[in-house]
């Protein structure tokens, strides 16, 4: 059970307009696509507003970094990983390296699933389902230290 090949750039030439279409077509295969994508028996879906380019808000930040909605630049780690995205998810109740504890952030709850200490998924918990927030690769290890003691911390709470 291991994840799905990187989608990586230098496949697509190094031509970004080939890549970034390849890219959405993983984002509607694997998020929009049929059947729905389920979390825990909950549906997931992905935020589509704002809009930029005709690609849905959700799609950028699954392939970009920055702080500012409208200044983020694509991050080729993220885009790459992509396609890992939905085996995550759908793996994470079963796969050994997958990491899975809630996070409570004031009125935000969200679920962090976490595979093998590198590649984030962030889902926010509501009333009837998940809303996939953001994915990204955790290489940083003042960040890999922050997420340990978070997950371990939960687990220490919940047993």
């Amino acid at each position: 059970m291991t994840p799905p090949d990187l989608l990586r750039f230098a496949d697509h030439g190094g031509d970004w307009a080939a890549y970034e279409a390849a890219l959405y077509a993983v984002f509607e295969r694997d998020i929009l696509g049929r059947p729905g994508l389920r979390f825990e028996g909950a549906p997931v879906n992905a935020r589509r507003i704002p809009e930029y380019e005709r690609r849905w808000a959700a799609y950028w930040h699954l392939i970009s970094e920055g702080r500012v909605e409208e200044d983020r630049t694509p991050d080729l780690r993220r885009c790459e990983r992509l396609p890992w995205v939905r085996w995550i998810i759908e793996s994470a109740a079963t796969h050994p390296l997958i990491d899975c504890w809630k996070q409570d952030r004031g009125s935000d709850k969200s679920v962090l699933l976490w595979y093998d200490e590198q590649y984030l998924v962030i889902l926010a918990q509501r009333s009837n389902y998940y809303l996939l927030k953001t994915a990204f690769l955790v290489d940083r290890s003042h960040r890999v230290a922050k997420f340990r003691k978070e997950r371990d911390e939960y687990r220490r709470r919940n047993g």
